[in-house]
């Protein structure tokens, strides 16, 4: 499967939480937007300021994380991706949500391939729905 990535879903990956994706081992190639990275840097860094782990835990997450991201196709942002998540939507929907869901009708239009999106997201995942996108995780 060519699975969408929101950051829910590589960070329950990375931090090895039990409720991770189930259909993990199922996704043949990921793709997310450049705004994955911000994501989930920021939130191991709010991590570090308030669980303070060890030295090697953090880096090991770090890590972890970069090995993943290195394994995505990262979709750059840019006008025509933050234009189209300005669009009204059918479902309420906050800003990186938007940018996530324009940024895989993006990838989906420009390659015509068959896209699934993964969430951990209840709100993404409605409005993925509503884009005729098959979604796992939520």
């Amino acid at each position: 499967m060519i699975a969408y990535l929101d950051a829910s879903v590589l960070l329950r990956v990375v931090f090895h939480q039990e409720n991770a994706l189930r259909e993990w081992r199922s996704v043949s190639a990921g793709v997310s937007s450049a705004l994955v990275e911000t994501e989930c840097l920021r939130t191991l860094d709010r991590f570090r300021v308030r669980e303070r782990p060890a030295g090697r835990d953090l880096q090991r997450l770090q890590g972890s994380l970069r090995d993943l991201l290195d394994t995505l196709t990262l979709v750059d942002l840019d006008r025509t991706v933050l234009r189209r998540a300005a669009q009204p939507l059918p479902v309420l929907l906050g800003t990186l949500d938007a940018i996530h869901l324009s940024t895989a009708l993006f990838y989906r239009e420009s390659t015509d391939a068959p896209l699934t999106l993964a969430t951990h997201d209840e709100s993404l995942a409605r409005a993925a729905r509503a884009f005729a996108f098959p979604v796992v995780g939520a």
